[in-house]
């Protein structure tokens, strides 16, 4: 399965391009919001992994554009912010799933093979 890493922190993508290549994904990665969107337009990845907090573009607009560019793509929502109302903003964005950090790595592998059998 082909997976697009969207983190503007370079340790993350590490950690979960480590944990999903250890799983037999192939992982592509973007540290933006704007940079996500040709990433998914160039690789198509079956699922997407999609912070909140980055620079100029954010995770819900980006996963809004992306969305529009293809509307069953498969995003998951992976965050440190645990603010009252995101989890419900980022799935009326059409996010699938939405993973609080620190997460156990059961949990991601779980979130992500229940999404791409959705």
């Amino acid at each position: 399965m082909k997976i697009l890493v969207v983190d503007d922190a370079p340790y993350i993508i590490k950690v979960l391009k480590d944990i999903l290549v250890a799983c037999g994904h192939e992982v592509h990665e973007a540290v933006t919001g704007e940079e996500a969107l040709i990433r998914y337009s160039d690789v198509r990845p079956n699922v997407v992994i999609m912070d909140l907090l980055m620079p100029s573009m954010d995770g819900i607009i980006a996963t809004r554009k992306i969305l529009e560019q293809d509307p069953l793509a498969k995003i998951i929502v992976i965050t440190a912010v645990g603010k009252a109302g995101l989890e419900k903003e980022c799935l009326e964005a059409g996010a699938m799933k939405f993973i609080l950090k620190p997460f156990k790595i059961k949990e991601l592998v779980s979130v992500i093979n229940s999404v791409e059998i959705c």
